[in-house]
């Protein structure tokens, strides 16, 4: 699944405003698309969340610039790294940002500070949470609604890429709408039935006159 702007921001937790920050200083860029200009769409990856999770619990006791010095110093020394914050297990003190090296005996101070208080942040915790938070948002949800009387079942997807929703028939193979909102998607589908059933009755009365 591919994530833009909007939809990161509510799993995530983080401001609209700051994931975009974190783009413009290439902190943490979207990996699938990213903006090319005013009105763009950025997608962002499920590994990409990872990384704003890992990000946005290192916030919690250091600095934006100490985490982006601390990434910048990975990616020069650790070269077969390309997404540090994704892939190494980091400890803090809120003075310096320490990594776990291959060996556990040994811890990396990336700031250079020497100092040994620290805090896990627990990537293994992180992603589980980001799982269920995707699982949550991607469900499907169905719906029954009534066109002239009759009730159809309809399902309801969220749509992680544009925003918004799309919403099909089943029962009617084919038959799709989409919408700003829950409700406005249900709207369209009602919209998109009549149509469909009407377009369907036509042509089956033109078959039968033939």
């Amino acid at each position: 699944m591919n994530f833009n702007t909007a939809t990161v921001a509510q799993i995530t937790g983080l401001s609209k405003r700051r994931i975009g920050y974190m783009d413009s200083t290439d902190l943490i860029k979207p990996s699938v698309q990213e903006a090319a200009g005013y009105g763009s769409t950025r997608l962002y990856s499920f590994i990409d969340l990872v990384q704003l999770m890992v990000a946005k619990n290192l916030l919690q006791k250091v600095s934006m610039q100490k985490i982006r010095k601390a990434v910048q110093y990975l990616k020069k020394a650790m070269p077969d790294i390309q997404k540090p914050l994704a892939n190494l297990r980091f400890l803090t003190d809120g003075e310096t940002i320490f990594v776990i090296t291959e060996d556990s005996q040994k811890i990396l101070d990336v700031l250079k500070s020497g100092q040994f208080v620290m805090t896990v942040v627990a990537l293994g915790e992180i992603v589980e949470e980001l799982k269920g938070k995707v699982e949550s948002i991607s469900s499907e949800r169905r719906y029954d609604v009534k066109v002239k009387g009759l009730k159809y079942s309809v399902i309801l997807h969220r749509d992680t890429e544009d925003g918004g929703y799309w919403v099909e028939c089943p029962d009617l193979p084919g038959c799709a709408s989409q919408g700003d909102t829950v409700e406005e998607a249900l709207s369209m589908i009602k919209d998109a039935i009549q149509g469909f059933t009407a377009t369907k009755n036509e042509a089956e009365a033109v078959k039968s006159a033939l």
